[in-house]
């Protein structure tokens, strides 16, 4: 019996390494979209400052793929639409997120473009960009297509929008009736209502966003109900935001969970609440964080002494979420706390050379060594900060070079790559336009 019991042992590892190479091969990619300089419509000053700081959120939690764009004419809004389609052909997780003007006109919903005029009702399809556009681009994608929505503000063009037939809403935008599976639409103001740019840098939706969508393991539905209870309480409860859509009985987080692939993580003891990623997705706006009581009673009563919360199990993670929201809204104080917690090695040069661009070229807090013994960790940091500018320069133009891509121009970048983290992405882009 022994010998049988190994052998199942084994092949459970087995299958559990696959699940978890799985998991880490997902590739994620998002589009970003802020407008704030409209042509023919009262300005949107949060909204510029919101897209780069989401923007900034993907790229540090290491998505394969992030086209930001702002201040967008028509055109250019639906040839990047268009361009992101072609790029979540093959992805596993695809999000977009738009920030600007949005509209009902007769039930339909429309993001609106810098340069829209809108001076009557059938301008709107010339125009605007219909969210069902946006919904279609996602059909490709395997397992999750998120569309986060920071658009329910007033309709700046009610007053001068001349109808035949349909009649445009003074705010908000329409609620959605039908979504194809494993799509969630999120509204930062329920459908109807208006949503709000707040008094700080960022909007109440984007604040709430940039705090809680990249929490390691959290699936994605309780992510997004977090941000619903904290808009709801920065707005004193005038804004609420809602999710049209659903999605399967798995957990889907943005960052999973390292070393726990698919497996549901045993919660700390004593947490301050419930343990979301034990709670069961339900189908339709799923806004409850707590586990299902059946679930909760199974646990057995932890020990006296405290873990670490699942947060913290990769600072990896953590830190480059802090140094996103630093770099979205710099505050000298923050920045040079941040500088003495940092806890991830590789992170420190970028911390570093965000602190001498915001307060002046100032070394790292000294932690006690004397100057000789730190020039070996100077020199090595100095050949970490060349790499991450060989790498930043490299996603440049590899984010170029997707927009249009030639056999010639890719072969020449694979020559001349520095970056040996984006060869496997080079390599995909390669054998796409390969005949």
């Amino acid at each position: 019996m022994k010998p049988h019991r190994l052998l199942i042992h084994v092949l459970c590892l087995i299958i559990s390494a696959m699940f978890a190479d799985a998991a880490a091969a997902e590739r994620r990619v998002a589009l970003v979209v802020g407008i704030s300089s409209y042509t023919n419509a009262p300005p949107l000053p949060n909204t510029g400052n919101d897209s780069k700081a989401i923007a900034a959120l993907f790229k540090s939690i290491g998505f394969d793929v992030v086209i930001a764009r702002n201040d967008l004419g028509v055109v250019d809004f639906k040839r990047t639409v268009r361009e992101f389609l072609i790029t979540a052909e093959n992805a596993d997780v695809a999000v977009v997120y738009y920030a600007g003007h949005g509209i009902e006109i007769g039930g339909v919903n429309y993001l609106i473009p810098m340069d829209a005029k809108l001076s009557h009702d059938y301008d709107v399809d010339d125009e605007a960009i219909a969210l069902d556009r946006i919904i279609w681009a996602l059909q490709p994608v395997r397992r999750l297509r998120l569309i986060l929505l920071d658009a329910c503000r007033d309709n700046p063009f009610a007053a001068k929008l001349r109808s035949a037939s349909r009649s445009p809403t003074r705010g908000g935008l329409a609620k959605l009736d039908e979504i194809s599976a494993d799509t969630l639409v999120a509204f930062a103001a329920k459908a109807g209502s208006i949503s709000y740019d707040g008094d700080g840098v960022n909007s109440p939706y984007a604040t709430a966003l940039l705090r809680h969508l990249a929490e390691p393991g959290i699936d994605i539905r309780i992510a997004l109900g977090r941000v619903r209870d904290e808009v709801i309480a920065m707005t004193g409860g005038r804004q609420e935001p809602f999710i049209y859509g659903s999605l399967g009985g798995a957990t889907i987080a943005l960052v999973p969970q390292f070393g726990t692939a698919n497996v549901a993580p045993v919660p700390p003891p004593a947490p301050p609440v419930s343990a979301p990623t034990l709670a069961k997705p339900v189908a339709v706006n799923p806004m409850q964080p707590s586990a299902p009581p059946a679930l909760k009673a199974e646990l057995p009563k932890p020990p006296a002494p405290a873990q670490a919360p699942p947060e913290i199990t990769d600072p990896c993670v953590r830190d480059e979420a802090r140094l996103a929201r630093l770099r979205a809204t710099p505050a000298p104080d923050e920045i040079t706390n941040f500088q003495s917690e940092v806890t991830c090695k590789r992170l420190r040069p970028q911390v570093q050379r965000l602190f001498e661009s915001i307060v002046g070229n100032t070394a790292l807090p000294s932690s006690g060594n004397a100057a000789p013994q730190a020039a070996p960790k100077q020199q090595a940091q100095n050949e970490s900060v060349r790499s991450e500018d060989s790498c930043t320069r490299d996603m440049a133009r590899l984010q170029s070079l997707r927009a249009e891509p030639t056999l010639q121009a890719i072969t020449t970048f694979e020559r001349e790559l520095g970056c040996e983290r984006l060869r496997s992405q080079l390599r995909r882009l390669r054998e796409s336009v390969a005949p």
